[in-house]
């Protein structure tokens, strides 16, 4: 499937910002499941720092602001190429060994009740089955509420919340197959929506590593494995190392952002 992109998030601030540095992760790359046509990153009135590919394997642009500016404007856009591969990545994504895809995180730290999800879960079936059986339950157990949680929400609050977006689903998820000793880390990417072309934010999902056949996503938001609908972005141990645009600015200024994303075949 080829699938054309363009995000745009545009930064306002009721007074100027003298100073921002931002780290962008918006450079989807080519491996197993999808194939960059083409892709480009633009920064209205940024200065280019540096561009590295950080320890997960997740291309960055560092960008610099020193004008006096209202608005921040930055677009990605592209062409992928993709295919449905049930969710089977396969050995990829970066350079961090396995068992660092084990540790907690302040977003991913077990509580009581991800102890307790845990605990319900058919551990004697092999891990596959194990790991969809996760993905379904979670789907089951928290509702998708747009605004009931913020990016700071961590995923014991959200699942006893019951409701949450994709990026709690991928957190629990996250938490709760470390808990059962299965490698899992966080995604960050597109999804291209049935009769759905305008959106609002990225997505998010989970992908979990299962011996013989590498790392495999899982959408516990849809219930489903990426296929090819799905484009990744970056990856990390949880939302802070993947997230499309993190930094930081000097001064006082409120920031108002709006984010708009196209994804059609």
């Amino acid at each position: 499937m080829l699938l054309t992109i363009r995000h745009t998030s545009r930064y306002h601030y009721d007074f100027p910002v003298p100073y921002a540095v931002q780290r962008l992760r918006l450079r989807p790359q080519t491996m197993n499941g999808q194939m960059i046509r083409n892709w480009q990153v633009e920064v209205d009135g940024a200065e280019p720092e540096v561009s590295y590919t950080d320890g997960f394997g997740n291309r960055v642009d560092l960008v610099r602001h020193t004008r006096n500016a209202h608005e921040i404007i930055i677009t990605a856009t592209g062409l992928v190429e993709t295919e449905d591969r049930a969710g089977v990545m396969g050995e990829t994504g970066g350079f961090a060994p396995l068992w660092l895809f084990m540790r907690k995180t302040p977003l991913t730290e077990p509580g009581e009740a991800l102890r307790a999800l845990v605990a319900d879960m058919p551990v004697e079936e092999d891990k596959l089955s194990l790991l969809h059986a996760l993905m379904s339950t979670i789907h089951g157990q928290v509702a998708y509420v747009p605004g009931a949680t913020h990016v700071g929400t961590d995923a014991e609050t959200a699942l006893k919340n019951g409701q949450g977006v994709c990026q709690d689903h991928a957190h629990i998820f996250i938490a709760a197959a470390r808990l059962l000793d299965i490698p899992a880390r966080y995604v960050s990417g597109y999804l291209m929506m049935e009769g759905v072309t305008e959106q609002t934010a990225s997505h998010a999902w989970a992908e979990a590593h299962v011996p013989g056949l590498g790392w495999i996503g899982f959408d516990a938001a849809n219930c489903i494995c990426p296929n090819e609908r799905y484009v990744r972005i970056a990856g990390g141990l949880d939302y802070r190392d993947a997230a499309p645009i993190s930094g930081v600015r000097f001064g006082s200024a409120a920031e108002r952002l709006a984010v708009e994303i196209n994804v059609e075949q």
